[in-house]
């Protein structure tokens, strides 16, 4: 460019400064361009986030109302499921107490507990402990494992058996004899797995007596002849019970082993249409006697003139040893007993008894 301004060289800046001028703009419309596009995206991304937070807030709120939904059916459905399905503590009681089999020896007790179980779905009986006591004395005690179950919404009665041994109860207790009522006091305990409440433990308990009877004592107070043969003998003993027990007695049956001094005659038995009835033996030790007549058969022949020998004495030692059966109070008893050492009368038929007690 020349020092001075030619015509040309003006031409020449005027472009120049015309086309700085135009980058200017157009850099300032780039500029303007670009701030714009920044700010559309800018404000895209807000929208963009705002979107995205109202979807999100409205799926939370669709999931709180979802779980509060399943939370209400659960509710209800728990509800149903426990009104249904309600557990509850079983109860127990005992319900009667038998005595099936007393003797001179032993008794057996069963004990009923009627148990009733509430729930919906059966219940185990873990175990069933018992123990029966006189005052401070123990008489027995046990436990039954594994029971059984009570079935859902019932009742049972389970049974339990115990038995009671008097030789080891007189052994124990210098108190306790036979002849005697011993009153008593049952304690059982019954252990259960509920559902739910887990394991529990139902005490009950029941009072009773039970009897350790006596042997009766028997007499043979004569002999009476009806028909007198060396090849048959008909004859009638007449027998005489006295009732060693606080209980009265009703005789059922009557059968005796009889020897005549060393003689064993053979087996006597009562006639079963006889009815014998012995009181109790009284407070003050008054008997409760019973008097029986037992019908007897034999071949003299078949024992040498020993026993001929006797008859004719008109009297004789004699051994008794047989069993009574009686019904009690307390149900039926079989006891036996043993006479030794007695000595009796014979008598004929046509003989008055002038020497009857």
């Amino acid at each position: 460019m020349c020092e001075e301004r030619c015509p040309a060289c003006f031409i020449q800046l005027r472009r120049a400064d015309i086309t700085l001028r135009s980058k200017k703009v157009e850099g300032r419309e780039s500029a303007a361009v670009i701030e714009a596009g920044t700010r559309m995206s800018n404000d895209e991304e807000v929208r963009d986030r705002g979107r995205k937070a109202d979807k999100e807030e409205e799926e939370e709120e669709e999931n709180d109302g979802f779980f509060e939904k399943i939370g209400d059916f659960v509710k209800d459905v728990g509800e149903k499921i426990a009104g249904a399905f309600s557990f509850g503590k079983p109860t127990a009681d005992v319900s009667a107490i038998h005595l099936p089999k007393i003797n001179s020896k032993e008794a057996e007790i069963i004990i009923d507990v009627l148990i009733t179980n509430p729930n919906p779905v059966p219940i185990p009986l873990v175990d069933i402990e018992y123990l029966v006591e006189s005052g401070n004395r123990k008489l027995v005690s046990g436990t039954i494992p594994d029971a059984g179950t009570i079935h859902a919404h019932g009742s049972e009665t389970i049974k339990i058996p115990i038995k009671l041994i008097f030789k080891d109860l007189t052994e124990t207790w210098s108190d306790i004899n036979p002849g005697m009522i011993v009153p008593y006091l049952v304690k059982v305990t019954l252990l259960v797995d509920v559902p739910v409440i887990g394991r529990i433990t139902i005490p009950m308990c029941k009072e009773g007596e039970v009897p350790i009877p006596a042997k009766p004592d028997v007499d043979l107070e004569r002999v009476k002849w009806k028909h007198l043969d060396l090849d048959e003998t008909q004859a009638v003993l007449h027998l005489k019970l006295e009732n060693m027990n606080p209980f009265e007695m009703g005789l059922k049956d009557f059968e005796v082993d009889v020897v005549f001094g060393t003689v064993s005659i053979g087996k006597a038995n009562m006639d079963e249409t006889t009815a014998v009835y012995m009181s109790e033996k009284g407070p003050n030790g008054e008997k409760g006697i019973g008097r029986v007549q037992v019908p007897f058969t034999f071949r003299p022949k078949d024992f040498g003139s020993a026993l001929w020998d006797m008859i004719r004495g008109r009297s004789t030692g004699y051994t008794l040893k047989g069993s009574v059966d009686v019904d009690t109070p307390f149900g039926p008893m079989h006891l036996p007993f043993v006479k030794e050492g007695g000595k009796t009368k014979f008598r004929g038929e046509d003989e008055d008894d002038d020497d009857d007690d």
